[in-house]
């Protein structure tokens, strides 16, 4: 028997705070506090259980994370820088 994998694809995705109702087109949908509500490439938007969803996707790294990533750097070396002024003086 032959084996797949299923194709790398990005969607969105944002863990729901509270009980929402959605019409999709396999019908109506709820999703509860802490699953997740994704959107697809088409635009399409489901819940998922957070369970299924942290096994099957992993985050993807953007510009978003990027510069977060530098600010907080940027901020623990002024940090540091500040902590090093104060110990000369």
């Amino acid at each position: 028997m032959a084996r797949y994998r299923r194709k790398p694809v990005i969607i969105e995705a944002v863990m729901l705070s509270r009980t929402i109702t959605i019409e999709t087109p396999e019908g109506t949908l709820t999703g509860k506090a802490g699953d997740y509500l994704i959107t697809d490439v088409n635009g399409e938007q489901y819940p998922c259980k957070a369970d299924v969803f942290e096994q099957t996707y992993e985050r993807v790294k953007d510009r978003e994370d990027v510069k977060f990533g530098l600010w907080r750097a940027l901020a623990k070396i002024k940090r540091k820088t500040k902590e090093v002024l104060t110990i000369k003086a």
